[in-house]
């Protein structure tokens, strides 16, 4: 055996040669069959194992396992190498600890018992082993059984400078994967920031990393982490690569560190402290000036490591956004990378030029690189960098230079990839309306942009067409015109033939005059195309025909003839028969002013948000610069049926910056942005009484809203009420840059829940993509009058940390009430029949809000109960009724509503024909008026 000691595990490295050996897997099966074997009657029958012994067969057992085998035995030997005083046997004993983790409690617990030994020694060598061990483990059960050991380590004055840097490493290895569990105390918060001047830099960049995690959980917490930052920044920054020779990188002092000091910065807005704000930006100016500087060596990373604190500045410039020197030098800095050699470097250029482009300081600045971007899409190599360069001009576009950018698009378009050709068509047709001076220039682009990319071409974008020619008057004639002409093409696509059989039916007449374009022209020319298209299409153009019967009633027999033939009377489409049946037989029996009427021109749509811009969120979160402000025409269809999740303006002048954020179901246009309103879902007449909206029960007065939201996640829900039967919609909205797997959502219901709802779910997608948004449908039937709500639970994970969410699921009562209308008679018939004491329920109560008709109204109507008017001799007073619908039973319901405006009061009184629902629909409406 002693020569076996000197030869350094001998036996270990035959049997590993042994198994690389063997010509099959039977033969390496009855190799590593044999050494088990041997093992375990060697660890069962000779009591007298010294440590080097156990060392070397505990690394058996270890290579055994990463083989893919499973093994059974061996623990505990593995565990009594933890007590040993020499470093090779207790490293492996953590090593085997660190990969196989037992998962019994009684083994866990020795082993954490060990672990605290080696902690709370005196050798560094063995707390490092030690701490290594935890944050390779990582678990609940470790964090919470060091969450005080590892932090005093971290900030004791005793303990060495590796030490420290391991403990902070190994804290923020348990932050986070297991941040519930890690619970820091407030008297150790002050002395973890002081270790961002520590004098080992080693500790102070471990430190920031830490304390950048902690910050983003508790940022009121750590902010006194801003001025020590600065600080340390500006040490670093200002002084050169000698003075820090041990952790200079090509020339470029502590570049790490100052990367992570910046980040940090990212998390505050700039600071309050007019020394510590010009501190910074000398810090800031001296970093941009260094980047000026000639390069000291040729090697790449030198220039690596220069260009990472460079850009990480530059980050943080953009996200101040408040020196506009500093925004514009970062922005010339940028452009002088637009033409470097580097993919990388022009790529990283680009995207950080798309979020100056969003400042006003910095615009300007950036429509000075309009050429140089211009080329880069032409000559790029790179697909993912001509991207970059659409979205940068895309930001970059103003009134100015509108015309210029979207020909270049246009132009660019015939050639892009396939996998950016859809967004740049929406972007294209955003930008020309938005800044379009002539609408009849962004009619001729929106018609070229269907000829060269009608396959890219969504529905938003060609309803967007007929929407701007609708609602503009002056347009039409021209629409009708260029749209006869696109069909004159020899290939016309099919979406072009729904824009223009649309525009013609409506206003065809318009051209009719014209010998080129006379009714019968334009009938024979669009019917030149029908038999080419889609039954979908076929449908709007027939659709068009039947326009044309009351626009040129001389060729009403050539349409009828076509609507009688049996490829469409008899079609086997049921759309394009029904349509046919249905529309000749209108034109048969109808009065040309009858018929007139019902084909009226359809009417201007009312002014709504673009479905475009939503359309363009979900192909990129990304916004660089809101388009929302002049883009206001309704849609003709919306893209979903449920709510969407929308970028709000979290610009890059706020103080917490997250691009592209996913935040509310109700979004309302303030200069340009996008602003959460609690008012935004109801009618505009209300929005003025945005005070009296508030209220803090969701999904109350509403069938769609934003039920649960924190950081990574955002939950909305519509409900769509049949009699005692909800229909809901979940959709869940990742508002991380990262994926979450393993998503799992849940209902549950308490006890007493059990006999009075009945849920169903459809399963829900497990990954959710970043910046993306799912859906999960399902249905909730109300068995019989409740009052406790059910849970939901969801649960992912998130950066591989799991993640649990618990709330109350608001479908409160009244989402299965239906309006119900009578007269007066009717109503106090039934008001004076529901007289039994457990039949009423009023409440008295002061006005928590502004006492607004309108709103109290909308409310009343919100809740599912109809608004009677000419009941009450009151002008003042609300009456209305509902139905209360369970599967078992239908409840009469009726309310009345007392505003009382001098005293400031309501009274309100509810009668219903079941004991208790009374008194349970008062409950959930006293606190909201």
């Amino acid at each position: 055996m002693p020569n076996m000691r000197g030869d350094a595990m001998r036996g270990l490295a035959v049997f590993i040669s042994d198994i690389r050996n063997c010509k099959s897997r039977e033969a390496e099966l009855r190799r590593i069959n044999k050494e088990l074997t041997n093992i375990r009657q060697r660890f069962r029958a000779d009591k007298t194992l010294d440590g080097y012994q156990k060392k070397k067969y505990v690394c058996k057992l270890l290579f055994i396992f990463l083989l893919g085998h499973d093994i059974d035995f061996g623990y505990m030997e593995a565990v009594n190498l933890l007590s040993s005083n020499k470093y090779t046997e207790k490293q492996i004993g953590y090593l085997f600890i660190s990969v196989i983790m037992n998962s019994s409690s009684d083994m866990k617990q020795l082993i954490i018992q060990n672990i605290r030994n080696d902690i709370q020694s005196r050798n560094p060598i063995f707390i490092n082993l030690a701490l290594q061990c935890v944050a390779n483990i990582g678990d609940r059960e470790m964090a919470t059984a060091f969450t005080n050991d590892i932090p005093r380590l971290l900030v004791s004055g005793d303990t060495i400078d590796p030490v420290k840097q391991s403990a902070a490493l190994c804290l923020l290895k348990l932050h986070r994967t297991s941040p519930e569990s890690l619970q820091l105390n407030t008297e150790w918060t002050a002395r973890i920031i002081h270790l961002l001047n520590d004098q080992h830099l080693g500790v102070a960049t471990a430190a920031v990393s830490l304390i950048d995690a902690l910050v983003k959980r508790s940022p009121d917490e750590y902010k006194g982490c801003v001025n020590l930052a600065v600080s340390r920044l500006s040490r670093i920054v200002t002084s050169s690569y000698t003075d820090f020779q041990d952790y200079t990188y090509y020339f470029v002092p502590a570049p790490w560190l100052c990367v992570k000091l910046l980040r940090l910065l990212e998390n505050y807005p700039p600071p309050e402290d007019p020394s510590i704000r010009s501190r910074l930006n000398e810090c800031l100016d001296t970093i941009l000036n260094k980047a000026q500087e000639p390069l000291k060596s040729k090697k790449v990373q030198h220039s690596n490591a220069r260009n990472a604190v460079l850009f990480e500045a530059i980050n943080l410039i953009i996200h101040m956004d408040c020196e506009s020197s500093l925004l514009v030098r970062a922005c010339n800095q940028l452009g002088q990378f637009l033409q470097n050699r580097e993919t990388n470097l022009r790529y990283l250029a680009l995207e950080s030029m798309c979020l100056l482009a969003a400042s006003e300081f910095s615009h300007e600045a950036v429509k000075k690189h309009q050429e140089t971007v211009i080329n880069a899409l032409k000559s790029e190599r790179d697909v993912s960098v001509r991207q970059r360069a659409v979205d940068l001009l895309y930001a970059m576009c103003d009134r100015s230079n509108a015309e210029d950018i979207v020909q270049e698009m246009l132009t660019y378009l015939e050639t892009a990839d396939y996998t950016i050709r859809e967004e740049m068509v929406l972007k294209i047709a955003i930008l020309s309306e938005k800044y379009a001076v002539d609408y009849k220039w962004y009619l001729d682009i929106m018609l070229k942009l269907i000829r060269i990319a009608g396959d890219f071409v969504s529905e938003e974008v060609w309803y967007r067409v007929i929407q701007v020619v609708v609602n503009r008057a002056d347009v039409q004639s021209y629409a009708a015109k260029i749209a006869f002409e696109a069909l004159q093409a020899p290939a016309c696509h099919e979406n072009m033939i729904k824009v223009a059989g649309y525009i013609l039916g409506e206003y065809g007449n318009l051209i009719a005059l014209d010998p080129r374009s006379t009714p019968m022209v334009q009938f024979e020319l669009l019917h030149t195309k029908y038999h080419l298209c889609s039954p979908t299409t076929r449908s709007l153009i027939l659709s068009t025909y039947m326009k044309f019967i009351n626009l040129f009633p001389e060729i009403k027999m050539h349409i009828q003839e076509i609507l009688r033939h049996d490829s469409n009377y008899r079609s086997s489409d049921v759309e394009i028969q029904q349509r046919a049946t249905e529309y000749l037989r209108l034109s048969e029996i109808c009065s040309p002013t009858v018929l007139a009427t019902v084909l009226e021109i359809m009417p201007p749509y009312p002014e709504k948000q673009s479905p475009l811009l939503v359309r363009l969120k979900q192909k990129k979160p990304l916004m660089e610069a809101d388009t929302s402000s002049e883009l206001s025409t309704a849609p003709i269809a919306q893209s979903g049926d449920g709510p969407k999740l929308t970028d709000t303006a979290m610009h890059l002048h706020q103080q917490q910056q997250q691009n592209g954020l996913l935040v509310s179901l109700d979004t309302t246009e303030s200069n340009g942005h996008y602003e959460t309103s609690a008012s935004s879902s109801l009618p505009s007449s209300l929005s003025s009484s945005s005070a009296a909206l508030q209220t803090n029960k969701k999904f109350l007065f509403k069938n769609s809203d934003i039920i649960f939201e924190n950081d990574i996640l955002q939950i909305g829900i519509k409900g769509e009420p049949k009699k005692s039967v909800l229909h809901v919609e979940f959709y869940y909205g990742n508002k991380t840059n990262f994926n979450l797997t393993n998503l799992s959502a849940s209902i549950s219901l308490a006890d007493e829940l059990d006999p009075e709802l009945r849920i169903h779910m459809e399963p829900v997608q497990t990954t959710l993509d970043p910046r993306a948004q799912i859906k999960q449908v399902g249905t909730i039937e109300c068995l019989k009058d409740y009052r406790d709500l059910p849970k939901m639970s969801l649960s992912f994970f998130y950066s591989n940390v799991p993640q649990k969410i618990d709330f109350v699921l608001p479908v409160y009562l009244n989402k299965f009430i239906e309006k119900a209308e009578m007269d007066s008679n009717n109503y106090f018939l039934r008001w004076r029949n529901l007289d039994k004491p457990d039949q009423e329920c009023q409440k008295i109560f002061p006005a928590k809000f502004p006492m607004s008709h309108d709103v109290c109204a909308q409310k009343l109507e919100g809740f599912g109960w109809s608004n009677l008017h000419n009941i009450d001799v009151n002008a003042d007073n609300f009456c209305g009724a509902g139905i209360f619908h369970t599967s078992a039973q239908q409840v009469g319901c009726l309310y009345r509503l007392e505003p009382n405006k001098q005293a400031k009061m309501y009274r309100l009184t509810i009668r219903a024909s079941k004991a208790g629902v009374a008194s349970h629909l008062a409950e959930l409406l006293e606190d909201q008026f």
